[in-house]
């Protein structure tokens, strides 16, 4: 891409909201346009935050050729629809979790990310937070040695969500426990095996004909030594929410807090410590840096309480966006990108299938791993 300001539309403007002021401020980004099907909340979000171009319909904002790109933040239902229309109408793609809800789905969107030579990005939050920004920095300085095995869960109560996510099978929103057990090795999952625990609510069952209070899966990545194991929940069992993974080394292990707030904890052989997690903004652009430990909104006198949601998900908002920004500008590929999203997304979706089958071995499709 040419060096002018990369032309940004958000679509879905609730959780999207909060990149708003992120692409203003980076200094690749022109924060070009927003959408959202309400008028009135589109028009107001415009408006607070000086965006001129405001779009109800999301096919008509695909036909502004000034657009380079589509940040899409809508129900998990719309994803693969969005995606596949914007790269069809050739736009680069950011996507928040997951990928799709069906591997079909997740093939189309590989296929045309690379027929196009567009770039997609799935815009999974747990690989940039600080917590894993550490991970990975103790591993590429060689203090855990050899990994062992990794473990990551995201237990959560989904009770009074949106219409659309009672009874969902726990393993197709999995991404933040599958994503980072991958990440940290930029390795793929070559098969899965997961078996279904406990019961719902048996109102809850009908809508995805998903029994199951919890999912847990081991995942053997291609070409290693390494298996690791996800857990996932979204209903009827009691647990403050968490999003976790524990990495174990020959040299050090990591295990993630058992309470929100409390330090995590380092094993170096045998001996434990607590750990404070420090931050990473150096890695950021200096106009960015403040968005992964304060709250996203615009100045002062735009502050709204739509916007001031705080940075949440372990400050990687702004990691992202500059991930997303600078394989832009770079004309490379942004990590996870289509081929490791889809080996992500896919996980779960045919970890559930396992589940559904007893813990059946289920073989991740070919084009979701690297090519030879």
């Amino acid at each position: 891409m040419s060096k002018k300001p990369i032309n940004i539309a958000i679509i879905g403007l609730g959780f999207g909201a909060e990149f708003i002021p992120i692409y203003q401020k980076h200094p690749l980004a022109n924060m070009y346009a927003v959408c959202q099907r309400n008028k009135e909340k589109a028009e107001a979000i415009g408006k607070a935050f000086g965006i001129e171009k405001v779009y109800t319909d999301y096919d008509e904002l695909l036909k502004d050729p000034n657009i380079d790109a589509v940040h899409i933040n809508t129900p998990i239902q719309n994803h693969a629809e969005q995606s596949i229309k914007a790269l069809k109408a050739g736009k680069h793609v950011a996507c928040t979790v997951p990928m799709a809800t069906t591997v079909e789905e997740c093939r189309q969107i590989v296929e045309l990310s690379e027929q196009t030579g567009l770039t997609y990005m799935m815009m999974e939050t747990v690989i940039y937070s600080r917590e894993f920004l550490f991970v990975k920095e103790l591993y590429e300085k060689g203090e855990l040695g050899k990994i062992q095995f990794l473990r990551a869960s995201h237990q959560q109560e989904m009770a009074g969500w949106p219409g659309y996510w009672e009874g969902l099978p726990p393993m197709h929103y999995a991404t933040h426990c599958v994503g980072p057990v991958l990440a940290l090795l930029k390795g793929e999952a070559e098969y899965v095996s997961c078996l279904g625990s406990g019961r719902i609510d048996e109102n809850l069952i009908p809508k995805y004909g998903s029994p199951f209070a919890i999912e847990t899966c081991h995942i053997k990545l291609k070409d290693s030594d390494l298996a690791a194991e996800v857990t996932r929940s979204l209903f009827n069992t009691a647990r403050q929410y968490r999003e976790s993974f524990d990495v174990y080394g020959s040299k050090k292990s990591f295990e993630w807090t058992l309470i929100e707030h409390e330090d995590s904890v380092i094993h170096t052989g045998e001996v434990p410590e607590r750990v404070k997690i420090p931050d990473y903004a150096h890695l950021l652009p200096e106009g960015i840096q403040n968005f992964t430990t304060q709250g996203v909104y615009d100045s002062d006198e735009n502050q709204h309480l739509s916007f001031i949601q705080g940075s949440g998900h372990g400050g990687s908002h702004p990691h992202l966006v500059h991930e997303f920004l600078s394989a832009l500008d770079e004309g490379r590929d942004a990590y996870p990108n289509a081929r490791q999203s889809a080996n992500i997304t896919c996980v779960g979706i045919l970890a559930h299938e396992s589940a559904m089958e007893g813990g059946k071995i289920k073989y991740l499709p070919e084009f979701t791993l690297s090519k030879k």
